[in-house]
């Protein structure tokens, strides 16, 4: 929950920075949000994450977090004696504002006895070297043969906790399930870094110093609650922790204490805290039990594609009258309002997502891959057949260079483009598709490297 901030190979780093084939043990799948210009942000079905990364969530990077890739200009060239002792005065200088946030000095001494600068939390954060993976590689890892088997053998062990949340918060045991699954393999990857340690070297010296601030006195308000000590308190390099990787700041407002011991233990060999703050994350976030997430659909052919955004809601039958089916061929049943979508720009697959659900799991992580990864491992997990899309495996996504250069060659024909940023916000999707109706494209806003040819030759 980082309020926003998704088996052929994995797309992102685990703890090892190792990429592994179906069929072993595999690190959680996070897909990296890259925003645009808006509220939220636009996710592209590429996802960039770093090849040494070891976070087990992905960034969020809103607008006033988005600082260059690199360490503050304060810090460069500074030895490693000299930063250290930088630290160890900002310490100093942050337990009065602990103090001033309710942290007793008790816990504020524990918190911070022997923790020292963590250059490698520096280098994870400001050193990411990027790759691509398109959502069909990340959904076949995301619903892998092992993911699934050991999916089942959690709903199997776990079966009667899963039901009482269930029926507690209204949120499907396999939603919940998968979630784990994806987050951390099933509590198999959780991470190992001293998360007091890692939050207060990145406030100090990170690119996201104020967010970092604000998780490290979160962190600290867990200590004081007694929840856990700041020995257990393990996490992510970012600081995601638990199960079910909760931020600090996700943790204040909705874990829950299931086993009734008086702790939200979510690092415990015990999982069932940890799941049970999940449900009540989806729930609270709107999760509407019965309704599914999405369901793979068959559009007719002419079907105008201009339909497929998530702002045209429909209830299925009427999605059905202009000829939406399911991939067997059957009407859609009538679980609520749904919409279109083209995960990878109408290229072989076909979703019809439930906005309610789909916006839950969103919440939890708002990339589109990320949502569908979670949906479709619940339904794979449930005894489900993989999608049946027929992707285009010769078609490749642009790179974020690549997306500037399109950005560039557009603004070039007289296109309203905001800025050059390589990332596929609002606007530049809706400029490629203004280009591509004006050149009798598909418009479907894809950035694809076919489109970038077409256009440096305009």
């Amino acid at each position: 929950m980082l309020q926003r901030f998704l088996g052929l190979s994995v797309l992102v780093a685990g703890l090892s920075g190792s990429v592994v084939a179906s069929g072993t043990v595999q690190t959680s799948l996070r897909p990296v949000m890259r925003p645009g210009s808006g509220t939220g942000g636009e996710i592209v079905s590429v996802m960039r994450v770093s090849a040494t990364q070891p976070s087990l969530r992905p960034m969020l990077r809103p607008a006033d977090l988005t600082a260059a890739a690199r360490p503050p200009a304060s810090v460069i060239g500074v030895t490693s004696e000299a930063r250290e002792a930088g630290f160890e005065r900002w310490v100093e200088g942050f337990k009065p504002r602990a103090a001033s946030a309710g942290i007793s000095q008790r816990v504020i001494t524990q918190a911070f006895r022997g923790i020292r600068y963590n250059a490698d939390v520096i280098e994870r954060d400001g050193n990411q070297a990027e790759f691509t993976k398109t959502i069909w590689e990340y959904l076949a890892n995301a619903t892998s043969d092992k993911r699934v088997s050991d999916g089942q053998k959690m709903l199997r062990k776990h079966r009667r906790t899963l039901e009482a949340i269930e029926r507690r918060y209204g949120v499907e045991k396999e939603i919940v399930t998968a979630v784990w699954g994806l987050e951390s393999f099933y509590g198999t990857i959780k991470g190992d870094y001293n998360v007091i340690e890692a939050m207060a070297t990145l406030a100090y010296d990170g690119r996201r110093r104020e967010f970092f601030t604000k998780q490290l006195i979160a962190a600290l308000k867990i200590l004081q609650r007694g929840d856990t000590t700041a020995a257990q308190m393990k996490g992510s390099w970012a600081g995601a922790m638990g199960h079910t990787q909760f931020i600090p700041t996700s943790y204040e407002l909705f874990a829950v204490d299931f086993t009734g011991d008086g702790k939200r233990d979510i690092w415990s060999a015990d999982p069932s805290d940890a799941l049970a703050s999940t449900a009540a994350y989806l729930a609270r976030s709107g999760w509407q039990k019965g309704m599914p997430w999405g369901v793979e659909v068959r559009l007719p052919a002419g079907f105008d594609r201009g339909l497929a955004s998530r702002k045209i809601q429909k209830m299925p039958s009427d999605w059905a009258k202009l000829g939406v089916r399911d991939v067997s061929g059957q009407p859609v049943r009538d679980y609520g309002s749904a919409s279109i979508l083209f995960p990878e720009g109408g290229r072989g697959l076909a979703l019809m997502i439930f906005e309610k659900n789909f916006r839950a799991i969103e919440r939890y992580n708002a990339a589109d891959a990320y949502v569908i990864g979670v949906g479709h491992l619940a339904d794979r997990l449930r005894g489900a057949a993989p999608l049946k899309g027929n992707f285009a495996p010769g078609e490749r996504p642009l790179s974020e260079e690549e997306t500037k250069d399109l950005q560039r060659q557009l603004k070039r024909l007289g296109y309203d483009l905001e800025k050059v940023d390589g990332k596929i916000g609002p606007n530049t999707k809706g400029q490629i598709k203004d280009y591509q109706r004006r050149n009798g494209l598909t418009a479907d806003g894809y950035a694809s490297e076919a489109l970038l040819q077409h256009i440096k030759r305009r």
